[in-house]
């Protein structure tokens, strides 16, 4: 690796957008927020992080995401806002899209349903600014996700999406990283039923087994057994 890619790679000091002091930061997962968080620590940025996740199911898989994202918050001291789960609302306003495709109007709703909750919760607990790790992930359309924050901030006059670019500068390397070394749950579907049911169909057609909940998790040794797996 050249000195110019490192330095690409490096994870760089944030600051707020200007006339901002703290942060309310949504976040999906652990494996998605574990590389943002550390960012903001390191940048000595002072954030909460706001868990509001109706979409995940079932209940099982909720819990776990869940409790991953709790571990990794206490480990560094971080407050936690536990939202409630309200999945019958989310699966109320999910009525009719059951089977749009991913990145469709469902995941539209979804976003917005999660950041208009944030953005309340941010106007309501003197927060000036929210962001979210959903667009960490290369699985996500990174445009989808910062309009659907920027049109729930526009509610409040007193709140401002951050569109800050978690991806860059090795962002999602990282986020990989951080999973292996604290052996987060590698969670293999969006989160929705929907989600799980597609993936499934893909996987039975490609010869592969249905996803079973709560066994898979990330660790080095992912790399010992690719690593063996391609000689």
């Amino acid at each position: 690796m050249t000195r110019q890619s490192q330095k690409t790679l490096e994870r760089q000091k944030l600051s707020l957008p200007k006339g901002h002091n703290k942060l309310l930061l949504h976040s999906c997962c652990a494996p998605c927020s574990g590389e943002v968080m550390e960012t903001l620590i390191e940048s000595g940025i002072d954030f909460s992080i706001f868990f509001y996740n109706p979409n995940i199911h079932p209940v099982k898989e909720y819990l776990i995401r869940k409790e991953e994202n709790i571990r990794f918050a206490e480990k560094h001291n971080i407050p936690f806002i536990d939202c409630d789960y309200d999945t019958d609302n989310w699966f109320a306003r999910a009525k009719g899209m059951e089977n749009e495709p991913e990145k469709g109007i469902r995941c539209t709703m979804c976003f917005d349903m999660r950041f208009e909750r944030t953005a309340l919760y941010a106007h309501e607990h003197g927060f000036s600014l929210i962001s979210s790790s959903l667009g960490i992930s290369r699985w996500k359309n990174m445009q989808q996700i910062n309009d659907c924050g920027l049109r729930a901030a526009a509610h409040y006059p007193d709140i401002q999406y951050w569109d800050y670019n978690w991806r860059k500068h090795g962002g999602a390397v990282r986020m990989l990283e951080i999973s292996k070394r604290e052996e987060f749950y590698q969670q293999e579907y969006c989160g929705c039923v929907y989600s799980l049911r597609d993936t499934n169909r893909w996987r039975m057609s490609n010869g592969r087994d249905r996803i079973q909940l709560g066994v898979k998790f990330y660790s080095n040794a992912m790399d010992e057994d690719q690593n063996t797996s391609s000689k």
